[in-house]
């Protein structure tokens, strides 16, 4: 008698069972990637046009504000209902988004929508991230990650270029009413994986009081970043309305403080070791990256002399090495022989050596590709940090909290990067109209410091 010897091929993203649910959420990841490049290059038009150019710095931050609120909705909704209602809701907010945008008659019309923008986000991040963790086994979700970072490379590429031709020939509107014809499709590759869950989905429970707390403690989380940054745009060093500016300022501060404890889960100010650290963790890369790279086009502008297309080349830089980052996250051998933490301190390393650049181009100390190459080192930093972040805390979640807490890290992230750049915004507000070079290079330098902070603290990413 013979021996079989069973042998069991590992799972791979192209097996029929989960490549529809792979090419879908690259495809949802995309064309999120290119409404983000394509606002960022259309939104000055769009407030000329509309005669709104005061309300400029409103429509740059109102997803961000509402993007808070949703993230903590979307967490609770998911682990009480599934991931499939705040992804439904997500994708139907962004198509309403969209074509309000495209349809708006007024700046404040297209505010408000922008508002809409950041609730679809918020709805269709977490809900995506609960999606994959239940159609997707652990050894794969990596690759995912990865595969979402990719998927930003051809919109940092084309993106502003096709967004630009688009408003040319078009007309602005086109712009966000080419993004509605693209849900569709990209909808239609996730519904295998949607039907798989709902089968498995448990029987829905009702919320609790202390998630209708954390809810509420989120809208005044929002509401305090929107007085932050009204007040610190107000705090002018020559404005007329800089008491005001004060006044708000303080209100945003004294709401702030006691909102975060409940909004956040236990132990993430205070860094408590694992889940809590990784999340905390993850507000320390966004405020650290996401403070230095929201400066460089306008850096690049003012003290180098770039036009506008020339200074988003920093958005390409920013795309492709934040793939490859990732990319090397995804391999089989760094899954293998380097563990989350060892991950997370070379990936807030290289982002604190990476800073270096643009803080020597805001001094005119060093030639522009010299800059923007150490830019990419801490872009491969980033690509590193951030899929390990998601990964880990996937991986010490229980399935029942794991939508509660990518809706906490998300939250982080998006709280600290608020408020890097409101206080970032204030000291250009302070200067402005001259914008001299030091001004910039203190901004690089804080993101800098933030990372190396980020590394000293990774080791708490261990659950122990």
């Amino acid at each position: 008698m013979t021996a079989t010897v069973a042998t069991t091929r590992p799972p791979s993203l192209l097996n029929r069972e989960y490549l529809p649910f792979a090419v879908g959420a690259v495809g949802l990841v995309t064309l999120g990637a290119f409404e983000n490049r394509a606002v960022m290059t259309v939104l000055p038009t769009v407030a000329e046009r509309l005669d709104g150019v005061w309300l400029f710095g409103a429509a740059s931050a109102a997803p961000m504000i509402s993007f808070i609120i949703a993230t903590a909705v979307a967490g609770t909704w998911a682990d009480r209902r599934g991931p499939l209602q705040p992804l439904y809701a997500g994708l139907g907010l962004f198509v309403l988004a969209q074509a309000t945008m495209g349809l708006a008659p007024s700046m404040p019309v297209f505010v408000t929508a922008r508002l809409g923008g950041g609730l679809a986000e918020g709805l269709i991040d977490v809900g995506l991230v609960v999606l994959m963790a239940k159609a997707l086994p652990e050894e794969l979700r990596a690759k995912v990650f990865a595969a979402f970072a990719a998927a930003w490379v051809l919109p940092s590429v084309l993106g502003p270029a096709l967004a630009g031709l688009v408003a040319e020939h078009f007309g602005w509107r086109a712009v966000f009413l080419m993004a509605v014809a693209l849900v569709v499709p990209t909808t239609a590759m996730l519904r295998p994986a949607m039907a798989r869950t709902r089968a498995v989905l448990p029987a829905p429970t009702g919320w609790t009081a202390e998630e209708r707390r954390m809810v509420l403690a989120a809208v005044l989380v929002a509401a305090s970043l929107a007085l932050l940054t009204i007040g610190g745009s107000l705090l002018t060093r020559d404005g007329s309305l800089p008491l005001v500016g004060a006044a708000a300022s303080v209100a945003g501060l004294a709401v702030l403080a006691p909102s975060l404890r409940a909004v956040l889960p236990p132990g993430v100010l205070t860094m408590g070791r694992g889940i809590p650290a990784v999340i905390a963790l993850r507000g320390l890369v966004a405020a650290a990256f996401g403070l230095v790279g929201a400066f460089i086009p306008l850096m690049l502008t003012t003290v180098h002399g770039f036009r506008p297309a020339a200074a988003g080349v920093s958005l390409t830089v920013t795309g492709l090495f934040w793939s490859v980052g990732s990319q090397l996250h995804g391999l089989s051998w760094t899954q293998r022989t380097v563990g989350p933490v060892r991950r997370l301190q070379i990936g807030f390393s290289l982002i604190a050596a990476g800073v270096a650049g643009p803080a020597l181009l805001s001094l005119d100390a060093a030639p522009v590709w010299l800059g923007l190459s150490l830019w990419a080192v801490a872009g491969i930093g980033m690509g590193l940090s951030s899929p390990t972040l998601s990964t880990h805390l996937l991986s010490l979640s229980p399935a029942e909290s794991q939508g509660r807490y990518t809706a906490a890290s998300n939250l982080t992230g998006s709280i600290a990067q608020s408020l890097t750049l409101g206080a970032a915004g204030a000291l250009i507000a302070w200067q402005a109209p001259t914008l001299p070079g030091w001004l910039f290079a203190a901004v690089m330098l804080a993101g800098g410091l933030i990372a190396v902070g980020g590394a000293a603290l990774a080791s708490r990413a261990d659950a122990g």
